[in-house]
């Protein structure tokens, strides 16, 4: 039975349970962020056991409905991934990325369809509706590992990018699947067309959204509350049209966060409003994907996990083989007309193919009608449980045997200077944007500017002499006593990071670390 996360209307009684249970959820969510970390444990791997740990010790039974996993979360999701993607950096490695998005979704759907029709002997329309939903990659789980070990940005890149796109291709597929349920035939050629439509239907629409929000966004720069509203409109909106349309909501929301995140997001924006606008979306995307795992821990039913384990274990089986077949052989192609994927990052993408929560949507979205929906719906969730547990805790040991990347401290050192470089010129840049609006009097103007230009002068030299192995010197920085201006540069060093960041530019330890201090400038700094 499918369990509404919902209130009903006037039940005050109700209403007290939902509160507290939320309490109780953020207390636990708290508690496994700061055990993950000291266990070395991902983190989303950590909820979903703890989500199991505390299902009974609930006053109320909470559980996730597909509806709501699809309609809000998974458009929340998909957009702040967007929102904060480069799409240079996507475009430098776009055919790795459409490989795995669009035949490599294929064929490990087809191979997983045809481990469990024989294995399993379900029927094809059964195989095929769980092999296209045990397709779908979870990138939460790989991206926060990433965030703890040091990889190549490159491969974050194609993780992100495939990400991206397996969910528009695999929600298409699994539609088709149906459709051919419910009415018994549908050709190739159809098919092909009606994937066509739907993918440039979706393309369309988050193009026109994406588009037509920049002037409302340039105008609203200096309302950074009204920037995220207009964001978040964007983002529901162009999976709802999408849906209204019959064309792929997701391709549209993707698009969209694309639009708002490499054009709207540009220099005619003020920093404190890019910055603003980016925080909520990383916030918004924490907490959903925080809840969405708790409540997948929630969901599973350990004893009927138990039943099904033989069957789950095969179903893992299937899907990893059918990633197998799809990863190598088709990286292998790569090379031929693109830059070769190293063998050992072809190790990360076939090990962090990790199933999450859309998963698990889907199946609770199968039509009540289908012959043995109840046992695929636990199928699923258990494979999405060994594949969070078991993938989700192995790949970290993984990436750090196969030492992807690795930053030497002269390395650390030069991002530094680099980003002392980058962030001393953002600043310059927002003086220069304050003197022209009337905000800072010229000699105001000329004092904080020579002192930034310090910092440059000082970082230049500091990476000339480098080059030119000669010994370091030391450069004092002047600090002025302008609060409030004081603030808004500040917020513009931030920008530029998180803008390196986001082109992988910079290191995120590098990055982490400069965040840090200029956090505590600004906190330093007197209110206005």
């Amino acid at each position: 039975m499918v369990r509404v996360f919902a209130l009903v209307s006037g039940d005050r009684g109700h209403f007290a349970e939902l509160v507290t249970v939320l309490i109780i959820l953020l207390l636990v969510a708290t508690i496994v962020a700061l055990l993950s970390r000291r266990l070395r444990v991902p983190y989303v791997s950590g909820l979903v056991l703890a989500g199991l740990a505390i299902a009974e010790l609930l006053p109320r039974r909470i559980g996730l409905d597909s509806s709501l996993i699809i309609n809000l979360f998974l458009p929340i999701l998909l957009f702040e991934a967007a929102i904060n993607t480069d799409i240079s950096r996507l475009r430098s490695t776009l055919k790795p990325i459409l490989l795995l998005a669009g035949p490599g979704v294929v064929i490990s759907c087809g191979v997983t369809a045809v481990g469990l029709k024989f294995g399993l002997s379900l029927d094809w329309v059964s195989a095929l509706l769980v092999g296209v939903i045990l397709a779908i990659t979870d990138t939460v789980s790989v991206i926060a590992v990433f965030k703890e070990v040091s990889v190549p940005s490159r491969l974050i890149t194609i993780v992100e990018g495939e990400s991206l796109f397996n969910d528009g291709i695999a929600l298409v597929l699994f539609s088709l699947v149906l459709k051919f349920y419910s009415t018994g035939s549908i050709t190739v050629g159809g098919g092909l067309k009606e994937l066509f439509v739907v993918i440039v239907g979706g393309l369309t629409v988050g193009l026109v959204l994406g588009y037509l929000g920049i002037g409302l966004y340039v105008r609203s720069e200096d309302d950074p509350l009204s920037s995220i509203l207009l964001t978040v409109a964007i983002a529901l909106s162009a999976f709802q049209i999408g849906q209204f349309l019959s064309v792929s909501g997701v391709v549209a929301v993707v698009v969209a966060g694309l639009v708002v995140g490499n054009l709207e997001l540009s220099r005619s924006v003020s920093a404190s409003s890019r910055i603003t606008v980016l925080s909520f979306w990383e916030y918004a995307g924490f907490g959903v994907n925080t809840f969405i795992f708790l409540l997948i821990g929630l969901e599973i039913d350990l004893p009927t996990l138990g039943k099904t384990l033989p069957a789950v274990i095969l179903a893992v089986l299937a899907y990893q083989t059918g990633r197998f077949l799809s990863v190598y052989p088709l990286l292998a192609i790569v090379g031929k007309f693109d830059r070769s994927i190293p063998f050992r990052w072809q190790h990360v993408l076939f090990l962090g193919n990790i199933k999450g929560s859309l998963s698990m949507a889907l199946a609770l979205s199968l039509p009540p009608s289908l012959a043995g929906r109840e046992g695929l719906i636990a199928l699923v969730f258990g494979t999405v449980l060994i594949s969070l547990v078991g993938q989700g805790v192995s790949l970290p040991w993984l990436v750090r045997r196969l030492k992807l990347s690795h930053t030497s401290e002269s390395q650390q050192w030069i991002e530094g200077l680099q980003s002392q470089l980058m962030t001393a010129k953002a600043a310059q840049d927002e003086l220069d944007t304050l003197l022209k609006g009337g905000v800072v009097p010229k000699s105001i103007y000329e004092e904080m500017r020579s002192s930034y230009q310090i910092r440059v002068a000082a970082a230049e030299r500091s990476l000339r002499d480098f080059y030119n192995r000669r010994s370091d010197k030391q450069t004092s920085i002047h600090h002025s006593h302008f609060e409030a201006v004081r603030r808004r540069l500040l917020l513009a060093e931030k920008n530029a990071l998180n803008d390196a960041l986001r082109k992988r530019i910079l290191s995120e330890e590098v990055v982490r670390s400069r965040l840090k201090a200029i956090d505590e400038q600004i906190l330093g700094l007197e209110d206005d």
